[in-house]
């Protein structure tokens, strides 16, 4: 099981690219748990994650969210701003993934 986390300043437009990149994944046969919620409340979420996905506006954060979570094994990307806006599920999950290999 892969564990997928999308964050974004409100956790709204964030949750919209989730329920996309749940369809591909489920289309391909991928188990993946993928949820998305505000930067703010990921701070005190204790649930597993693989890989941290950034929505492009808080790519200004990305630094200080690598330094903090990449030494405990999480892998941190901001999401691509094309993909973003596109709501291109598939393509951000397969990013996702490739950050695993």
């Amino acid at each position: 099981m892969k564990y997928i986390t999308l964050i974004c300043a409100a956790g709204m437009s964030t949750s919209m690219l989730m329920a996309r990149m749940q369809e591909a994944a489920k289309k391909q046969g991928i188990e993946a748990k993928i949820i998305a919620m505000s930067e703010s409340k990921f701070e005190d979420y204790e649930g597993p994650t693989d890989v941290l996905l950034l929505g492009p506006q808080i790519s200004y954060m990305e630094d200080d969210i690598k330094e903090q979570y990449e030494s405990k094994g999480i892998k941190v990307a901001v999401i691509d701003l094309m993909d973003y806006g596109t709501m291109n599920g598939e393509k951000v999950l397969k990013d996702a993934l490739a950050l695993l290999n």
